[in-house]
């Protein structure tokens, strides 16, 4: 995978890069973005899921360099991709991510198999 590839990294993807998920090795060689709101879901997830604020201060700090700067005009246009896939049960961040990646012209990088088949998205499951 080339480095001038870029994608928008959900928090699904960023659990799976921190986890060494070798399915999604070839994507920690892409250009990262991601939003502050997949930032919150991955530093609660990881607390959550019993890792120590210290096991990911790296990971953390790294993600604050991947975040971008978010336009208004993003929230009413999520919140109806949101409504068009209610039956999804899609999370607010995640459509906002969504959004966020079709307005760049970049993929949405998730293994959130709620996202499976839709337009824009690189999907790739997670090792069982």
């Amino acid at each position: 995978m080339e480095n001038e590839i870029t994608f928008f990294f959900d928090s699904y993807a960023l659990i799976e890069v921190y986890e060494k998920n070798v399915n999604y090795e070839k994507y920690t060689k892409a250009n990262a973005i991601t939003s502050y709101f997949q930032v919150y879901e991955v530093y609660y997830s990881l607390i959550r899921n019993g890792y120590t604020k210290e096991e990911i201060k790296d990971f953390f700090e790294f993600l604050q360099s991947i975040c971008i700067e978010l336009k208004f005009e993003w929230i009413p246009k999520s919140v109806e991709f949101r409504k068009e896939y209610k039956k999804r049960d899609l999370s607010y961040s995640d459509c906002l991510g969504y959004v966020i990646a079709k307005n760049l012209g970049i993929r949405f990088l998730t293994g959130d198999k709620e996202f499976e088949n839709l337009p824009n998205v690189e999907f790739v499951k997670k090792i069982k």
